[in-house]
Parts: structure tokens; sequence; C-alpha cells
């Protein structure tokens, strides 16, 4: 792909500071709405095009695939995504001899059929997949120009513009710039914006499997002592396997050869998918919780992990950041239309009080749930598995239960409605 990279225009009236996919897709978005911007990274674009940059996944919310659809993005990404067509929840534990216990038990199903007009629950994507099209569409806007290889190094607010500077010693001007740098955003830092933050003793482990039998659209999340593992269906009878792990027995795992590592795997599987193997190579990190006091500051914006980063739990995650997107996308639109700088904070207010509720209320979620279910403590785990099966019993909760995991609760920006 041809890189652009002609800094002939230095003013804009948007720039996006990380070209991730909540920073690309931001960038695409708002390009829609007839703003030029400038999407910035230190990675060249060639790098994160590799096949072999990024070999995650991602659990997409039925009604964030709804974002993808209006901006033209989904018809070439779901021939290789693989529809939930079920939810199975079980919590899990370990028995006297120390062996896992609780795996053949099912305490709450999610099931398609139960909510009316959707396809699926979700669906399970690969990033560079998600990350191919978006390029592919941003290379197509002539209104977004795209700075690879370049790290932005100072942001001025300023009076009537913001400035940021490059560490190539180029300058930038702007009426909006939208923080889309990460978890540990320095744009967030040189605005002075706090986080509540704390680390959990656990890490995640990720990675790819091939297995025997079909798994017929059906994801499983088991809930063991040491964290949530989640066997998430993929195309060609593959699966991604989001593991959390304590982080001393983490290190561990991860030194495994890959047989021994198979094996592990598979001693948490069961037999209902048959015989597995490891497609790819295997991740590991650190996880934390942190959660931005203010989402907006002067001329800036704080969308995805910039603005909170939660527990992997529930898979919300890039969720989160698909709905800051599309309520900026709604908010920026009405100011357009009305003459409003859109840098000032009386513009972005209302972009704050739309997504700091929504990213509280799931984030401090998330935590509870990782403390209630992450341990083996037998009146709690006597009294969570009465809360599943209440769930699983009732109709009408587990169908909210369903429509939370979907994104679909409270007040949907456009980009998200059905």
């Amino acid at each position: 792909m041809e890189t652009k990279t002609s800094l002939a225009q230095k003013s804009y009236d948007i720039v996006v500071v990380g070209g991730g996919l909540a920073g690309a897709l931001s960038g695409l978005a708002l390009a829609r709405l007839g703003f030029r911007l400038a999407i910035i990274d230190p990675q060249p674009i060639e790098a994160m095009l590799d096949q072999s940059y990024d070999g995650r996944t991602t659990a997409l919310a039925y009604a964030c695939v709804r974002l993808l659809e209006r901006l033209d993005l989904w018809a070439d990404m779901k021939s290789e995504a693989e529809p939930i067509r079920d939810i199975l929840v079980t919590d899990g534990h370990r028995d006297r001899s120390g062996e896992f216990a609780g795996v053949a038990g099912l305490d709450m199903h999610f099931d398609s059929r139960q909510l009316d007009g959707e396809e699926a629950l979700g669906w399970i994507i690969e990033n560079r997949i998600m990350r191919r099209e978006i390029y592919r569409a941003l290379e197509r806007e002539h209104r977004v120009e795209l700075i690879s290889g370049r790290k932005q190094t100072g942001f001025d607010p300023g009076k009537g513009r913001a400035r940021l500077t490059l560490d190539n010693g180029d300058t930038i001007e702007t009426l909006l710039v939208v923080a889309a740098d990460g978890r540990y955003s320095p744009l967030r830092s040189a605005a002075g914006i706090k986080v509540h933050k704390w680390g959990y003793p656990q890490s995640g482990i990720v990675t790819v499997v091939t297995h025997d039998r079909p798994h017929k659209g059906v994801a499983q999340e088991l809930f063991l002592p040491s964290g949530p593992f989640a066997i998430l269906p993929m195309t060609e009878n593959r699966a991604s396997l989001v593991w959390t792990e304590k982080s001393d027995a983490a290190r561990v795992y991860m030194a495994l050869d890959d047989e021994k590592f198979r094996d592990a795997i598979a001693s948490r599987f069961g037999e209902y998918l048959g015989h597995v193997d490891l497609q790819g190579p295997r991740w590991s990190y650190p996880l934390a919780f942190h959660l931005s006091h203010e989402f907006i500051s002067k001329r800036l914006v704080l969308i995805g992990d910039a603005a909170r980063a939660i527990h992997p739990i529930a898979g919300q995650g890039f969720n989160l950041g698909l709905k800051d997107i599309a309520a900026l996308y709604d908010v920026l639109a009405e100011a357009q239309s009305v003459g409003l700088d859109i840098g000032q904070l009386a513009t972005l207010e209302k972009y704050q009080q739309w997504r700091r509720y929504d990213s509280t209320t799931l984030a401090l979620g998330t935590d509870v749930l990782n403390r209630l279910f992450s341990n083996n403590i037998a009146p709690i785990r006597h009294a969570r598995r009465l809360g599943l099966g209440a769930v699983n019993a009732i109709a009408p909760l587990r169908k909210m239960f369903m429509r939370q995991a979907g994104a679909d609760l409270g007040a949907l920006p456009s980009l998200l409605q059905r």
C-alpha cells in the first residue's frame, strides 16, 4: 500500500493521534462528515498491515457491527468473520485432588434466536482483517492524510487551534485532537488528565488453535479460580483463546514448549471439540484497570484505551471504543450543523456525558465480576452459581444480559441504531 506522507497541508480540522483500529476507524468515520483529517502513528503503515503484526482477534458486539455496515466496511469483512450463535457460561472450580471440576455443567446459555431480528450475538474477527479493510477505505478517502512513521512529541491546546509537534520538528495545527494513543496515552498525560488505576494479579494469554470438530458458532466461557478461560469460535474450525491466569502461573505456561502448552489448553477444553492443535504464536500481557477522570480537555478528546482499559472478562473493551467513535460522530455532526467550534469544551461536554457513565458502569462491573469469579471460596462459588442459574431461568433478564453483551442498551448513537 502506498503511504501518504506529504505534509504540505499542515492545518486540519481534526488530527487523530494513534493509527490502531480505534484511531483509524475514528478518522474514517469523521472524514465521512466532511472534516479534513490527519492520522499520525509512529509505526509505518506497511508494518501495521503485515500479516504477522497482530495475530489477535476481536469479539464484535452485534450493535457495533452496525457501525461497520454504515461505514461500508462490513461487506468486505463478513466472509472472514465467524458469527456467535450461542454463548455457554460455566462456573468451574477445582476439586480436592486439584483437578478441574464443574466443566461439564452449564450455568447460563445465551441463544441468538432469542434476539429479535439479530443474525448473531456477535462476531469473532481477526484484527488484521479489520485493519486491512479500514486502511483500504482510508486510502480511498481524499480528506484523510496518513502520517506514518512519525511520533507526536508535543501538544499545546492553544486558543483558537491546538498545535502538535512531531519528532521530525514539523508542527500541525488543528481544531480538535483525538487521542487514540493507548492506555498509557501521552496526550492524556500532557493534558493533565488523572486516571483511576490499579493492577490485577493476573495476565492474559491469547492464542489461536485448530480443532477436529465443528464449533457450530458456540462461544464458551469457563470461569476458573485463576480467571476466565474463553473459547471463541473462528472461521475454518479454529478458536481464539483468551485465557486469564495468575501472573506467576502465566509466566510458567508461556515458557512451556508447544506440546506441553497444548496439553494445558486441552485440559481446560475438555473433549467437545476433539483434538486441539496450536495454529500460531501466543501472547501474554499484564491485566490492569484504568479509567480517566475526564474524557475531554481543551481541544482534546479521548477514545478507546486512552479513555479506559477494562478487564477482558466480558470481551467489551474494543466495543467501548466503537461506541466512543459513534458518540463522537454524532456530537461533532450536530456541532458542525450549527457552526460551533468542534474543539471547545462546551461542544465536547456532551460526548463526555454520553460516554463516561457507560464506561464507568461497564468498567466497574467487569472489575466486580472478575473479583467474584476468580476464586474458589465455596460459599461465594455456590452463591454465584445460584445467580447464574437465576439469570438463565428468567427469560427477560437473560435477554437484557444478551442486549448488554451486544452493546444494544441505553441511548445509542445513530451509527449503532438498528
